[in-house]
């Protein structure tokens, strides 16, 4: 059984024992889900920076989706639990699926915030890109569009900075949204150099919000929180990414999320999954607008948006309650990757890259694209041999247990 239907069968069965009575509550079925749909509110939402536009906390992430089949029925079921914001790719695969709700639903269309992004080497390939994908999405505008994994490709931190801080980055953008075919520009991003390159938004002003792998227990004097202090200050929206992904992976059975909640009080108290611990914690932070996240099944679903419609700020003791439990049984991805693991561990493997593409081979379920991006790697940034792995774990922010990850990474990837 892998990861991904590991953790599928434990929060159906936390669900199931009671400890989520309120997202339980939320009904049975799909079927119940579509009926009740008017009757739910919208999500809480927050501004997104000085756009002017609002997302709900929750948005709902369909990259986790490309290979199960289930798009359609959860866009609606999305939608019906008060999700009013989507995120999709040229990569996912899962345009069709937005396409055909909205040729069916056309009045959903304006009720949603819709983000799409695209990989490109250069800024003006982003003009042709955009009517490529409006037509695969069936609309003439999105509200957002982002470079694709700003800084994946194999270019050099000062390749990607000029990217940011060029002129034609510059004109481009304006173009786009002169244009009306995207309201706002932006990236996403997961590189460990990403603090530079979010520091490079905030001094630049070109992008309008930012897409960023992040956790709630970031260290305060690192410089991505200060590089997120620095675009909160100056109006650029931020969305959370891979919050939840690799997270309590270890369990097999209930008793590893019931071990969570006793470690953690204030999970009982409020009656919260581990998973919806997290995204409170990630919503404590005022500077982030909302979370992506990849709901893959009906069960995630609800659980999700019931934390956001109970969503309360967490204290500084419990957020720390709930990272010491997580980094107690062992995630899979370190949100916080900087790259110092790969420096103290003397070698130029990614590690940071390599535990993530594990993570969405075996909690993401995504199995083609993590090999795909495995694939795409130089061989030395593949090579892990001779690495000092204990000194790696030591360094790592989330304190990965790389002598045991790698190996799976070999055994799914290669």
């Amino acid at each position: 059984m892998s990861h991904d239907e590991t953790n599928g069968t434990d929060r159906r069965a936390f669900l199931q024992a009671g400890a989520l009575a309120a997202a339980a509550a939320l009904g049975a079925s799909a079927a119940a889900d579509a009926q009740d749909g008017a009757k739910t509110p919208i999500l809480p939402k927050r501004k997104i920076g000085k756009t002017g536009l609002e997302m709900t906390l929750l948005e709902m992430g369909t990259g986790a989706l490309r290979e199960r089949g289930t798009l359609d029925r959860l866009l609606r079921l999305s939608f019906a639990q008060g999700v009013r914001t989507f995120d999709t790719a040229n990569l996912y695969g899962t345009e069709p699926g937005f396409k055909k709700w909205f040729e069916q639903a056309p009045e959903v269309r304006k009720q949603i915030v819709l983000v799409t992004k695209d990989e490109v080497n250069t800024p003006k390939q982003l003009l042709a890109k955009l009517d490529e994908r409006l037509d695969a999405l069936g609309t003439d505008y999105v509200d957002f569009y982002f470079v694709h994994g700003l800084g994946d490709k194999p270019d050099d931190l000062d390749h990607t900075l000029n990217f940011l801080k060029g002129q034609e980055f510059k004109e481009t953008a304006e173009a786009i949204r002169k244009s009306g075919k995207a309201k706002f520009v932006g990236f996403s991003t997961h590189h460990k150099d990403r603090a530079h390159f979010i520091q490079a938004a905030a001094d630049t002003g070109i992008v309008d919000a930012i897409m960023l792998m992040y956790t709630p227990w970031l260290d305060k004097d690192s410089p991505l929180n200060k590089a997120l202090d620095a675009c909160h200050k100056k109006g650029i929206g931020l969305i959370s990414m891979k919050q939840v992904a690799g997270q309590f992976p270890l369990g097999s059975k209930t008793d590893t999320l019931e071990e969570v909640v006793r470690r953690v009080p204030m999970l009982a108290e409020k009656k919260l999954s581990p998973y919806q611990g997290l995204l409170h914690a990630i919503w404590t932070d005022e500077r982030i607008s909302g979370s992506c996240v990849s709901i893959k099944t009906v069960d995630q679903l609800r659980e999700d948006a019931d934390a956001a419609r109970r969503y309360e700020p967490l204290k500084t003791a419990e957020i720390e309650q709930l990272r010491d439990a997580a980094l107690a049984f062992g995630p899979t991805l370190c949100a916080d990757c900087d790259g110092r693991c790969s420096v103290a561990a003397g070698t130029k493997a990614e590690l940071g890259n390599l535990t993530r593409f594990l993570t969405y081979h075996e909690h993401h379920g995504i199995r083609s694209e993590a090999r795909r991006q495995y694939a795409a790697l130089t061989p030395e940034a593949r090579d892990w041999s001779g690495a000092d792995l204990e000194a790696a774990r030591a360094a790592c922010p989330n304190k990965l247990n790389f002598a045991k990850l790698l190996p799976e990474v070999d055994q799914h990837l290669a």
